[in-house]
């Protein structure tokens, strides 16, 4: 009888212990702290680095239109802005003989003398400036117009000298419009003289398969320093960085509800891509990229979103 009071005894109290311990877990996993998170998974992708530098557009080749002779633009056959083609007609001009003569040609057949040049284009282009026009006098040498040679069309990119041995003639690179335009370009040459000022060496920078740009357009040429055909990448918004961005960390998944501090060493940086050179990460190991500012270096999170 003893014995059956002392094993119920028992039984009753390893019920009250295993009660107690169970409301004491769920009072804790309800004082548990949780945050909100976003994760993102690593890639294995190619990245490449590019340096930016300035460029503004210029033609090589422009053409002074002069005439040959004095007298009275009788007739202009283009205006600012228009393309033209080699041999095309751009001015009539008629000497002061020749006008003088024209209103006695009407009583006199015989002085008839019409003292009429045709001015014509040496090369196809696009006119920059037209000078002259219909009825204005023009002397020996004035200028008519001015015709850019649409094949000397280049981009001056300014360089600094330090960083001369990122540019080199032959190499390929991008050339962004300020309309976010994306043109690819090709370094045809370099001028043999440096800024006194600024220090940089200018470039010349040749569009492909566009020449219709205007002069003076400001743009940003990207080379290319080095690409990695199967690096470890991820979006910049996992990454956080002390103070002095000095030591840099993610935040990784451990299971579903934990996330641990990871230091890491960065590599190439391209946009919004950054490759990790370490730790080596699994292809499907899950990265904090909204919500892991501030957390300690071990934390309890609720992913909201894959």
């Amino acid at each position: 009888m003893k014995i059956i009071r002392l094993t119920l005894s028992l039984l009753v109290i390893f019920l009250l212990y295993q009660c107690g311990t169970t409301s004491d877990e769920k009072a804790d996993k309800s004082s548990r702290v949780t945050t909100p998170v976003s994760v993102l998974g690593i890639e294995n992708a190619s990245i490449s680095e590019s340096v930016s530098f300035n460029a503004v557009s210029s033609y090589q080749r422009k053409n002074s239109i002069r005439s040959n002779i004095s007298g009275y633009v009788m007739k202009s056959h283009v205006n600012q802005g228009d393309k033209v083609k080699v041999g095309q007609l751009l001015y009539t001009i008629r000497t002061k003989e020749g006008e003088a003569l024209s209103h006695l040609t009407l009583t006199d057949s015989s002085l008839a003398f019409k003292g009429e040049q045709n001015i014509t284009a040496p090369t196809s282009g696009i006119v920059l400036e037209a000078n002259k026009h219909t009825n204005d006098y023009v002397s020996d040498g004035d200028q008519l117009c001015s015709l850019a040679d649409l094949n000397s069309f280049v981009f001056s990119l300014n360089v600094p000298f330090e960083q001369n041995k990122l540019v080199s003639i032959g190499k390929k690179c991008s050339i962004i419009l300020s309309d976010s335009t994306i043109l690819v370009g090709t370094i045809a040459g370099k001028l043999a003289s440096i800024d006194p000022v600024s220090q940089t060496q200018s470039y010349l920078v040749k569009a492909v398969g566009k020449n219709s740009l205007p002069e003076n357009l400001s743009v940003v040429v990207q080379i290319t320093t080095q690409t990695k055909p199967n690096a470890q990448v991820i979006d910049k918004s996992c990454i956080l960085s002390d103070e002095t961005m000095e030591k840099y960390w993610v935040m990784r998944l451990l299971n579903e509800s934990i996330a641990i501090r990871t230091p890491i060493q960065l590599g190439l940086k391209a946009g919004r891509k950054i490759e990790i050179l370490s730790p080596i990460f699994k292809v499907n190991e899950q990265i904090i990229s909204k919500g892991q500012y501030g957390l300690p270096d071990t934390a309890f999170v609720t992913i909201t979103q894959p």
